[in-house]
């Protein structure tokens, strides 16, 4: 069992929420609105609602927001968010969806290790699957940062919603999951054609 705190209240907050109450673990919900917050805490059947800007009661935090709020509201938090593991799971896509809003070579991720506090760690995670998927399905879960206890404190995680995760290696690795982000996009509007689908790792057999 994990401690999960979700930094927003939204459509995948939601669905990473119930999911995570079902696999067993205890879920924290925090949100700017706290009526709104406590609403999905209730929602989630079983889950709390904590105060926004404080420190978050889960040792694993995720931030369930678009991804230009990450950024600041890490930033805000700040010594609150000491030595939690920050899930990242935004997409920074560009207003015609055909590229990513930075044109460097970062992520997301790497600026929340930016201004994350020393001691706190940053995975990317959930980013190449679409809400409803995630809700109704068993995706592949890929994940990437730079801490190996991090990244197997998410996997444990991830496991105990049924699902199974990919380390796809270091931080720098999430630039690359946000492009996978964007191919998925690519996809539903091209050789998919619709958006009930999730990128998935197939291995031949031994």
């Amino acid at each position: 069992m994990s401690n999960i705190s979700i930094i927003g209240t939204g459509n995948m907050a939601r669905t990473i929420g119930v999911r995570a109450i079902a696999g067993g673990n205890t879920v924290e919900v925090m949100g700017r609105d706290q009526a709104r917050a406590a609403d999905l805490a209730r929602t989630l059947g079983g889950g709390t609602a904590g105060e926004w800007g404080t420190a978050p009661a889960g040792d694993i935090v995720i931030v369930a927001l678009l991804y230009d709020g990450v950024v600041p509201v890490v930033a805000q938090y700040g010594e609150a968010l000491a030595g939690k593991v920050i899930v990242d799971i935004s997409n920074p896509f560009n207003p015609t969806f055909d590229g990513l809003a930075h044109r460097e070579e970062t992520s997301i991720a790497q600026e929340v290790a930016k201004v994350a506090p020393a001691d706190a760690s940053v995975v990317k995670a959930f980013n190449t699957v679409f809400r409803h998927v995630l809700e109704k399905g068993r995706p592949d879960i890929f994940i990437a940062g730079d801490d190996a206890q991090a990244k197997a404190r998410v996997e444990t995680f991830v496991k105990s919603m049924g699902l199974r995760p990919l380390d796809t290696g270091n931080l720098k690795m999430a630039h690359w999951l946000e492009g996978a982000g964007l191919l998925t996009v690519a996809l539903t509007n091209n050789g998919v054609g619709n958006p009930d689908f999730a990128l998935s790792i197939t291995e031949l057999p031994a």
